[in-house]
């Protein structure tokens, strides 16, 4: 039987198959080594993301002792403050003032005005992998292009893009089950570091705006849409982390699941209008973020188990997207289903924001490898890195 069990690097090697365990045995389920109720069926996961009755925060309507939580440690405040200003982790009214601000960014016409851009920039990555004779798809494609995006989009100089991806992991080593107090040091040391060179990237925009988010969001501030200094930190964070920490993964992801496949890939090789509908298929099949957690701010019932107050859910996107109920044979890659309401973006109000950038750099990557790299094989049997949550490889060696 297979066993869920995010620790166990044969279970995050596949956590497919104890999914359809979970499905199998029932609705919801108490996790006692997390104190979470795991949620594995789409409609489910799918109609508990549009939930007000459910928060990504309960600190909106309640202390943590009236919501029968501990307060975090004390040493810990760096990153729970960052974290806690950004936009998703804030329920309205906040949430709704930051995000309408924010979306001015990612307009369907401006995201379309950076296409050229993106597709320049992973032809010219994909060109250096090629002169190379191969290399780590991770590091020389899939990390750069949307760190390199989403900076740009920020304003952050090119000289100062190397520190964004350390912090970046960093940060996000909190959002795995029960991080350790090393993760967590690392997460507030990262918190600091990259809150303050955020500081002085806005006071330098404040005497010399320019064309990027972070000037726009300065404006929106001095125009009487109000956002703290704070709340402008957290947000470029967000920005940055959430803006390429799933594109990398979707990525390499992604192309460890095609040269697994090697039917699929040739018939994408022979037929690049695919496309579209492979980028879809493959944040199905195997879903960067596996699980998000929502709190729980009214007794809601799920199959007739109650669900009090102060309750936390973990929602399993990487089950839902693998739900037979929905999808399918969803356990078969195929790159021309045409049908597929994968969740991998979220859905509700905290939907994500960039997804419609991430499509178009997931497609620009792949197009530039079809094109430039058709020979593209694996070098050696890529390591997958340990955290269940955020699903991705530590590297993908390829050669030509």
């Amino acid at each position: 039987m297979a066993a869920f069990d995010p620790w166990d690097p044969a279970f995050v090697a596949d956590p497919y198959p104890a999914y359809a365990e979970l499905r199998a045995r029932g609705r919801v389920h108490h996790y006692e080594p997390t104190g979470q109720w795991l949620v594995p069926h789409h409609a489910d996961v799918s109609a508990l993301l549009r939930d007000r009755r459910l928060g990504r925060t309960y600190l909106h309507r309640f202390t943590h002792e009236e919501f029968g939580r501990t307060p975090p440690p004390p040493e810990h405040e760096p990153f729970h403050t960052l974290n806690d200003h950004g936009m998703l982790d804030l329920e309205p009214p906040d949430h709704t003032r930051i995000r309408r601000l924010v979306s001015k960014a990612f307009t369907p016409r401006t995201v379309e005005r950076l296409v050229p851009y993106v597709r320049a920039l992973a032809d010219e990555l994909v060109s250096g992998l090629v002169a190379a004779g191969g290399g780590d798809l991770l590091t020389d494609v899939a990390e750069p292009l949307p760190v390199a995006v989403i900076a740009e989009m920020l304003g952050i100089p090119e000289a100062d893009r190397a520190a964004l991806r350390p912090w970046s992991a960093d940060i996000c080593g909190m959002y795995e089950l029960n991080p350790s107090e090393e993760t967590a040091r690392r997460a507030v040391r990262a918190s600091v570091e990259f809150s303050e060179y955020l500081r002085e990237l806005i006071a330098a925009r404040r005497e010399k705006p320019g064309e990027d988010l972070v000037s726009g969001l300065i404006a929106a501030h001095d125009e009487g849409d109000r956002l703290t200094e704070q709340e402008m930190v957290s947000t470029c964070v967000l920005l940055l982390n959430a803006g390429h920490e799933a594109t990398v993964n979707a990525t390499v992801n992604g192309w460890w699941a095609l040269l697994r496949h090697p039917a699929q890939l040739a018939a994408l090789r022979a037929d690049h209008s695919l496309v579209p509908t492979a980028v879809e298929e493959l944040l199905r099949y195997d879903t960067p973020l596996q699980l998000f957690e929502r709190w729980v701010l009214e007794d809601i019932e799920i199959d007739g188990t109650v669900i009090p107050r102060g309750a936390e859910l973990a929602l399993l996107f990487g089950s839902a997207n693998h739900d037979p109920a929905v999808f399918t044979d969803p356990g078969r890659l195929d790159l021309t289903r045409a049908d597929n309401p994968h969740i991998s973006f979220s859905a509700g109000l905290h939907y994500c924001i960039g997804a419609p950038l991430a499509r178009i750099e997931l497609a620009a990557s792949m197009t530039a490898l079809l094109e430039k790299a058709p020979g593209l094989a694996l070098a050696a049997e890529p390591e997958r890195k340990p955290n269940f949550v955020i699903r991705g490889l530590a590297g993908l060696p390829v050669s030509l």
